[in-house]
């Protein structure tokens, strides 16, 4: 009798473009931020994370494209938070394994 998984094809692909949205350690880094904070800025992030603007701006673009994070508008501010806090585990269930 073949074996089968209990997930569908479908549910597969969506949770392999989200892994790969958030493996990254810049992108791991902000996850934790926004999990601290609810809400920052990329000014906030980039600063946090003693990178460069840009290379925020990047990582961010790509976890906004994969709907884990998402950007609201304070002014000329945009202010980033996590779609889901649940993503905040996704990294807690990595320190544990690893």
């Amino acid at each position: 009798m073949p074996m089968q998984t209990r997930f569908d094809f479908s549910f597969l692909e969506k949770s392999t473009e989200v892994l790969r949205a958030i493996a990254h350690p810049v992108r791991l880094g902000v996850i934790d931020l926004l999990a601290q904070h609810d809400q920052l800025s990329v000014t906030e992030i980039y600063e946090a994370l003693q990178i460069e603007q840009a290379v925020a701006s990047h990582h961010l673009r790509i976890m906004k494209d994969r709907g884990v994070v998402e950007v609201t508008r304070d002014g000329k501010n945009s202010l980033y938070s996590l779609t889901d806090p649940d993503y905040f585990q996704v990294v807690e269930t990595l320190q544990k394994v690893l």
